[in-house]
């Protein structure tokens, strides 16, 4: 493990191999901990695979204002981490849940630090034509719904579910959006519901083993939730940032691998063509979309998210 300053934050990072560099960008409850299963094959193809703890989690500096994790700052991170691990040349993104928005617009917004982007279960939907807090709250909040990101937009109210039990809260999350649950309505509840409330107690599965529980228990102890939830928390201020690259397309060679259990792959039901939405804003995209997996793409599937993400990083 090493800490490096990328000029606006320390961020600890797993860094392993000699090549290009490859930065893995975790999502949300994670941390570097959830490229475990990529990071030594990746290295073993001839890359230098780097993967971060995002501000806010784990061993990265954890700011205290909500706006110290807009994704202007997120984004600042990796452009001065790859300035920092690659000073000669630019790198390779691989992001998976908040990390694939978080690379999709590191993409778009610093193409020359940036050579090659791969998001994993959330498509690009391009540049936002209103912040999605209006989205959700148009779907949701005002039928009288409940949705996850509405729940956390009140700071304290998220960290104190999770904080309670934060083993309970990641096998919770993770179990409820898996592939293996079995098929139910666990997140068609009403407002004033909690994040936990109604979510399918867990079965044991072998992606997500008591060690890999361990981790992600004693990190979370030790960082709180306060940071992960910020993300969350900056959905205006994204939308205003990002108003400078209208009409702007990634055109570096793209990747995307969902699931199709995976509800953020169709953004909620509101898509049915993941890789057609995504070709109509980074037209180099490649796609695949892998049967019965659900969100937590490359730890529910790590053989076969490897072949098809080494196999393009060395046809790069």
């Amino acid at each position: 493990m090493r800490t490096i300053d990328t000029g606006s934050a320390s961020l600890r990072c797993a860094v392993e191999g000699e090549g290009p560099l490859v930065i893995m960008v975790h999502g949300f409850p994670e941390s570097w901990y959830s490229w475990r299963h990529q990071i030594g094959p990746v290295a073993d193809a001839g890359f230098t695979a780097c993967a971060i703890d995002v501000r806010g989690y784990g061993g990265s500096d954890k700011p205290e204002p909500v706006g110290a994790y807009a994704m202007e700052h997120i984004v600042g991170d990796l452009v001065g981490l790859r300035e920092a691990l690659s000073p000669g040349a630019p790198a390779v993104l691989v992001g998976h849940d908040w990390g694939a928005p978080i690379v999709w617009n590191s993409a778009l917004t610093h193409p020359g630090h940036f050579r090659a982007v791969a998001g994993l279960s959330v498509p690009f939907a391009g540049v936002p034509n209103r912040p999605f807090t209006e989205v959700f709250r148009e779907h949701f909040t005002s039928q009288g719904k409940f949705f996850y990101q509405e729940y956390f937009q009140e700071p304290g109210v998220g960290e104190a579910e999770a904080e309670r039990d934060p083993r309970d809260f990641v096998q919770r999350m993770m179990y409820s959006i898996s592939g293996d649950v079995p098929p139910g309505d666990y997140w068609d509840k009403p407002l004033g519901a909690t994040f936990l409330e109604g979510l399918p107690d867990p079965a044991p599965v072998a992606w997500l083993t008591e060690d890999d529980l361990d981790f992600y228990e004693a990190e979370f102890r030790a960082s709180g939730f306060r940071g992960p939830l910020n993300r969350y928390r900056n959905h205006e201020t994204d939308f205003e940032w990002l108003q400078q690259w209208n009409g702007k397309r990634i055109e570096q060679p793209a990747l995307f691998i969902g699931g199709t259990r995976d509800p953020a792959t169709f953004l909620f039901g509101a898509i049915e063509d993941p890789v057609a939405l995504i070709r109509m804003f980074a037209p180099s995209i490649e796609g695949h979309v892998l049967d019965g997996v659900g969100h937590w793409t490359q730890q529910e599937r790590p053989e076969a998210v490897n072949t098809i993400l080494i196999d393009w990083l060395k046809r790069l």
